[in-house]
């Protein structure tokens, strides 16, 4: 950054009576102090500072007697200062009128020779109200269309030849017939009326039901979805004037980017991103805002090469939280460690009902067959209606039947490997939470006392399994985890707490500092992110310490448990970036693209098998699947991907490395959004 200093020389003696306004950082563990006593403020000498590097002699001055002394540029990117010159707004409006004008004759043509008549005056006038500004432009709804082949045609003429325009399939009340509608790509979803306008409107369709998601992005599509500006403040600290900014925003302060903090005693001059923000909507906060000013708006485009590669680098550098992604939890909306905590206090019948019962967002065929069984309680119906792929459900129905009752029974029935999963991922559920307190707390910067640490001569990690019992149950489902992280007993005793000595010592790095999955024979830290397990687990009603059942299987207590460390860092970390236009093209070549370039003949022989042996299959919902995939297709301006190749150790998830670059959520809801 590049500062201008102003000194107001003194001609009497220095006085420091008045302590600097900076606060102080606070430490961990402060000593106390009696209340009639205060703390001298930091000089330099207690940090080190004590020597020049000339001796010749200076004179004395008073640094920042006055906030505007101190006048602060944050140096960007390409070399310059970074200077509030314009509250001027972007130009944000579309290239409609030069899209649409280029060959609309040519276009409204081909659409009269495919759609007919009717259809094509009623798209000739949604493009003149498009070109008149009007920002409140109805969708309109196409002649009903029972070929489907044609409406793919439709939905291709489109994407072809107006860019700016999206189209979805809408139907009729009568669930038969279907038609086409066509709206404007960019605009906020649901603030447009959803009555169609066309001529060929007729009545009884359901245009009242969203866009389609794949076609209705809520940010147009000509615009950058990052926002850059320029924070100009007085006499304030960054986070605290980007906090008066989010709340009058209704915006959270991680929403903000920024290249470091400013200091607060000056006038400072900074860049900021925000992602997805018009920038009339912070203009218009200059007049309410108060020492705080924002202008010189821009929107980005893309991510700069140059962000992408600061991101990646990071990864390699400074790794990741280790956490237990998603997919360790399932992926059905009843979590699996909801069901380990139920095993865990011994409530047989509520576990197997979370199990049992119907879930949100599966499909409507399954869960009929879960309304059924809850409402009628039929076993014979549900074996027969449970696919044979849901495994732990099937299990629990068979021994039911056989033991009516017994739910105890009935869940020991479910393959070991299985069960086991439940109990282990409420493990994965405390250790998740004890990692973000350990980050939260004491950050990820080392080693701090009290920490529990693989001792030097450990070479492994993972979670300790009994191998006295036997396992023989195989199973295949998406959901079970298979605990290839086994590690000889005695690697149990191999951590230790940290302790002052080997701070000083410098012994142990981050990477060296583990928490525990708990058990009867592992340690917890030395520090207060040990309360972060028994508190989460007394929330849930269950005891780390003693089991509240005789179920040895369903108690933590007769668990060894483990470790697991804190950071990862990815091995052998690759990147490149890439664009494409056509999001159904595959950006990465599988195996099977290799191998067809090595043996074509024989490859080609294995596909046109497996496609003749699958002609008896209902292809009905392929050809929908071909049908909803082109509509609302992205645009044909180019994205940009970047291609990552990294290698991580067992049991570590590489949707929390991509998730730490992105700093995105990994939840299908998230990415469904992101997709959109």
């Amino acid at each position: 950054m590049r500062c201008r200093h102003f000194l107001t020389p003194l001609l009497s003696p220095l006085s420091f009576a008045n302590p600097p306004s900076r606060p102080l950082a606070s430490r961990a563990r402060a000593v106390a102090q009696p209340p009639a006593q205060r703390r001298a403020a930091l000089a330099e000498p207690d940090v080190g500072i004590s020597r020049f590097a000339s001796s010749l002699p200076g004179f004395r001055g008073a640094l920042k007697q006055r906030y505007s002394d101190f006048v602060v540029h944050e140096v960007a990117r390409d070399g310059t200062l970074v200077r509030l010159t314009s509250f001027d707004l972007p130009d944000e409006r579309a290239d409609t009128d030069d899209e649409a004008d280029a060959d609309l004759p040519h276009a409204l043509e081909s659409f009269r020779l495919l759609c007919g008549d009717a259809d094509c005056e009623a798209l000739r006038g949604f493009l003149s109200r498009v070109s008149e500004g009007d920002s409140d432009v109805s969708p309109i709804i196409l002649s009903p269309d029972a070929d489907k082949a044609h409406r793919l045609e439709v939905h291709d003429f489109f994407k072809r030849n107006f860019i700016f325009l999206v189209t979805d399939t809408v139907e009729h009340s009568d669930g038969v017939q279907r038609c086409i509608r066509v709206r404007l790509r960019s605009g906020p979803r649901g603030r447009r009326n959803r009555t169609g306008t066309g001529s060929s409107e007729p009545s009884g369709w359901r245009d009242d039901r969203p866009f389609d998601s794949r076609g209705s992005v809520t940010w147009p599509y000509h615009l950058g979805k990052f926002l850059r500006f320029h924070l100009y403040k007085e006499n304030k600290d960054t986070q605290e004037a980007l906090r008066v900014i989010g709340k009058m925003l209704g915006l959270q302060p991680r929403s903000f980017r920024i290249a470091g903090t400013k200091d607060k005693r000056a006038i400072t001059t900074q860049q900021v991103t925000l992602f997805k923000v018009h920038a009339s909507r912070l203009a218009a906060l200059n007049n309410k805002l108060t020492g705080i000013k924002v202008g010189d708006f821009k929107s980005v485009i893309a991510e700069s090469e140059d962000m992408i590669k600061v991101a990646v680098d990071g990864l390699i550098k400074s790794g990741f939280i280790n956490y237990y992604g998603l997919q360790r939890f399932g992926s059905a909306s009843v979590p699996t460690h909801l069901v380990g905590a139920a095993l865990l206090r011994g409530e047989w019948r509520s576990a197997v009902s979370l199990i049992l019962d119907p879930r949100e967002g599966e499909c409507d065929d399954m869960n009929g067959v879960r309304e059924h069984y809850k409402e009628h309680g039929d076993i014979d119906v549900a074996i027969r209606n449970f696919p044979r792929r849901l495994i732990a459900e099937r299990a629990i129905l068979q021994r039911l039947k056989k033991y009516p009752g017994n739910y105890l029974q009935a869940l020991m029935a479910i393959p070991r490997t299985l069960r086991l999963m439940y109990v282990h991922s409420y493990q994965s559920y405390l250790w998740n939470h004890a990692a973000s307190m350990r980050a939260g707390i004491y950050g990820l910067s080392g080693v701090i006392e009290g920490d529990l640490v693989y001792k030097k001569e450990c070479l492994g990690e993972g979670i300790v399994t009994d191998a006295s019992e036997n396992n023989d149950d195989h199973t295949n489902t998406s959901e079970m985890a298979i605990f290839a992280e086994t590690l000889p007993e005695e690697t149990i005793q191999s951590v230790k707490i940290a302790d002052s000595e080997d701070l000083l010592k410098a012994v142990y790095t981050l990477e060296d500092v583990v928490l525990p999955l708990p058990g009867s024979e592992t340690l917890f830290p030395g520090n207060e992110v040990a309360g972060i397990y028994h508190e989460i687990a007394n929330k849930d009603g269950i005891s780390l310490t003693e089991s509240t059942h005789g179920v040895k299987e369903f108690s933590i207590t007769s668990m060894k448990g483990g470790y697991r460390r804190v950071l990862q860092r990815p091995i052998d970390c690759e990147w490149d970036l890439m664009t494409y236009t056509d999001d159904k093209i595959h950006l990465v070549e599988t195996d099977l693209d290799v191998l067809s370039k090595a043996k074509p003949s024989e490859v080609n022989e294995l596909l046109s098998t497996g496609a003749s042996h699958d002609d008896s299959l209902d292809t009905s919902g392929a050809t929908i699947l071909a049908e909803t995939e082109s509509i609302g297709s992205s645009d044909l301006l180019p994205e940009l991907a970047v291609k990552l190749s990294f290698t991580l150790p067992t049991s570590s998830y590489a949707t929390m490395a991509i998730r730490e670059l992105t700093k995105t959520s990994t939840s299908v809801d998230c990415q469904k959004a992101l997709n959109s």
